[in-house]
């Protein structure tokens, strides 16, 4: 399962390294300053669980059977998604709608990191 996470992450770390690039060389001017904006938060939270998720797959590496730290894992691969890709889809769409589901993805970022410090301070295998 560390292999996994560790390479979801690595993978996730390089799309959004390559969506930042895009967003600085091909969205602005195109998009109007507050849509940017939000583009750039979602290439932030991105990059930041991205390596969260390489630092998971360490972690479950080091406690394979532990149930928590693979919950983090997947709470953090469900919240990148949730959380970035609706406001990677609001940004350049402008659907607004999308917004709503902004939050989820925050309350999984939210679960994944608590589960973690659970998994560590505990030492829950």
């Amino acid at each position: 399962m560390f292999r996994l996470f560790v390479a979801a992450g690595s993978l996730s770390a390089m799309l959004a390294v390559g969506l930042g690039a895009f967003g600085a060389h091909g969205l602005k001017g195109r998009l109007s300053a507050p849509l940017f904006e939000v583009y750039q938060t979602a290439v932030l939270y991105h990059l930041v669980h991205a390596v969260g998720l390489v630092l998971v797959g360490l972690i479950a590496h080091l406690l394979p059977d532990s149930a928590p730290v693979r919950w983090s894992g997947w709470l953090l691969a469900a919240g990148t998604l949730l959380f970035s890709g609706s406001l990677y889809l609001l940004a350049v769409s402008g659907i607004r709608w999308l917004g709503a589901v902004t939050p989820l993805g925050g309350l999984a970022f939210l679960a994944g990191w608590a589960l973690l410090a659970t998994a560590m301070l505990r030492g829950v295998r």
